[in-house]
Parts: C-alpha cells; sequence; structure tokens
C-alpha cells in the first residue's frame, strides 16, 4: 500500500536534472550523479515535505540507513574505491537527499569535497549503460 506521503512524492527538478535514475530500493529512490569524474549516487527517500532525517518515523530512518550502507557496499565493490564519503547536506536542495560519494586517493578532489573543484564530466553511453546495469543488478532494485 502506498503511503499518501509516497503518493504526493515528487523529485526536486535539479535533482533530476543533474541525475540519471537507477531504480526505487524500498524507501528511496537510487540516482547516478551525471559525472563521470566520481562515482556518485543520491538516495532521495520518497516521502513527501520530507527535508531532514528526523522527518522520517524511526522505522524509516532505520530503513535509510540500511540502503545507505547498502548502497555504500555496493559502490566500493565496484569501484574498489580508497574511502565512501556520506552526505546529507540540503544546502541547495533542500529535499531530503544522501550523497553516497566513491573517493579514490588521486581523485580530482582528493582530500577535499568533491563540489566545485573540477567541472562535471559527462559519462560515455557506453560506460553510463554498463555502470547503471551494474547497479541496478548490485542493488536488487525495482525498476522505473
Amino acid at each position: 500500500m502506498i503511503s499518501r506521503s509516497e503518493a504526493d512524492w515528487e523529485l526536486d527538478p535539479l535533482l533530476e536534472r543533474d541525475t540519471v535514475p537507477i531504480g526505487d530500493m524500498p524507501l528511496s529512490r537510487a540516482l547516478l550523479i551525471k559525472d563521470a569524474t566520481y562515482p556518485w549516487l543520491l538516495l532521495v527517500p520518497r516521502r513527501h515535505m520530507a527535508v531532514e532525517i528526523a522527518d522520517l518515523d524511526t522505522i524509516e530512518q532505520a530503513q535509510l540507513m540500511s540502503e545507505i550502507a547498502h548502497a555504500s557496499r555496493t559502490l566500493k565493490a565496484h569501484t574498489d574505491c580508497d574511502k565512501i564519503n556520506v552526505a546529507a547536506l540540503g544546502n541547495v536542495v533542500s529535499q531530503l537527499h544522501v550523497h553516497i560519494i566513491a573517493r579514490s586517493r588521486g581523485d580530482a578532489a582528493w582530500p577535499r569535497p568533491v563540489w566545485n573543484v573540477v567541472p562535471p564530466r559527462d559519462y560515455h553511453s557506453r560506460d553510463l549503460e554498463k555502470l547503471l546495469a551494474a547497479l541496478r543488478q548490485r542493488l536488487t532494485l525495482t525498476p522505473l
């Protein structure tokens, strides 16, 4: 059964513009940021008006943490990165969303945060399709 909160949910237009949909987890929509510089996922809980993690009920908070851990393990296994960065900032887009970024020593921003270090780099279409297929399989998502 779809909760009223989920039925009213829409993805923020800025997030939609900057991402490629991967699929749905039980609580969150999984998205890939359109920047090949860093393998970078977003998880966006499908809950209307959620801005902070504290806006979710206790069960949803636990579900989000489980989804973050699963996505982090998946991204780390796929990329063999040195570090996974996880952040829920929301200073530009208030809709609750969690960044999961694979970081490697020697990447363009290492060891600093990734924001605004270099312009986003487009994925080659073949690489993008391969990455999306791998993520969909490893994350066991419901297709969109």
